[in-house]
């Protein structure tokens, strides 16, 4: 079967839950990840076949984007920062806001001979993996609750020929954290905790609900910030002399988040926001 005909099935079967341009951009994702055929080849090659062994994936994938779940998932990758990335629904998705936020990392940082990194809840490793390929003298750290996570985060790392050191624990939990990182301090602590209240469920869409890791995503109603809450108490005693704090956060919080730091008596504590307008970083420094 000509790929042409396979993308015009594409179209009938996907355009009235996509639209005909992300149709057309997931299938030349797909064929390109099963096929290694370009958009620009198939352009060049209109007459393009496919044998009917080789249709299965690609009509697997029509099917799993019927159900709505993500490109990502279903190729077993994606983009961050210019780097490879494999994903699973073990991790959630990374998004351009959070390629905002190693931009802004790498914007603020002083080159020094030996610079220590912690990433807390590191999901599928991007964060520490983009930052490690951008700073050639950091030591890097990473943390995770789930251990499928961190799996897929050391695969990423070692895809990418970057060293991190990953610890499967709890930042929740005073003593498990205090005894991993027992002696030992860093410059930065950066984290995207789950930070998605529940009521705000209703705001997301179904591929995102029914796909990537709720542990990841939300927190209770009640309590919103109680990651950001640890990880603060946590960073004041171990960020060095002028250490900075970097949060990514949710939208709907931003002042909220900036008073938090504020009470940990962190320098110069900034709101930002990210390129689509809305508050999505607090970052500071802690003077020690």
């Amino acid at each position: 079967m000509r790929l042409k005909d396979i993308q015009d099935i594409f179209h009938k079967e996907l355009d009235a839950i996509y639209g005909r341009e992300e149709v057309d951009a997931f299938f030349y994702l797909l064929i390109e990840s099963y096929f290694n055929v370009p958009r620009f080849h198939l352009a060049l090659h209109p007459e393009l076949s496919i044998t009917k062994e080789e249709q299965t994936p690609i009509f697997n994938a029509l099917h799993e984007l019927k159900q709505e779940k993500p490109i990502q998932y279903i190729i077993g990758a994606t983009e961050f920062y210019g780097l490879n990335f494999k994903v699973n629904p073990n991790v959630l998705i990374p998004r351009p806001e959070t390629e905002e936020l190693v931009d802004l990392i790498l914007k603020n940082y002083k080159a020094t001979e030996h610079l220590k990194i912690l990433d807390v809840g590191t999901g599928s490793g991007c964060i520490a993996v983009a930052l490690g390929k951008q700073i050639n003298n950091a030591e890097v750290f990473a943390v995770d609750i789930s251990g499928e996570a961190i799996k897929i985060a050391k695969e990423n790392a070692l895809a990418n020929g970057v060293n991190v050191s990953f610890v499967n624990t709890d930042i929740l939990d005073v003593n498990k954290r205090n005894s991993w990182f027992a002696g030992i301090t860093f410059d930065i602590i950066v984290s995207n905790p789950p930070y998605v209240r529940e009521l705000e469920k209703k705001e997301m869409k179904a591929n995102v609900l029914n796909n990537e890791p709720e542990t990841a995503l939300f927190v209770d109603d009640s309590n919103p910030l109680v990651f950001y809450d640890a990880i603060c108490e946590f960073a004041i005693n171990k960020l060095n002399t002028n250490g900075q704090l970097y949060f990514e956060i949710n939208q709907y919080l931003g002042p909220e988040m900036k008073a938090l730091v504020d009470n940990y008596h962190f320098n110069d504590v900034r709101l930002k926001k990210d390129l689509a307008g809305n508050d999505r970083f607090v970052y500071g420094r802690f003077p020690n």
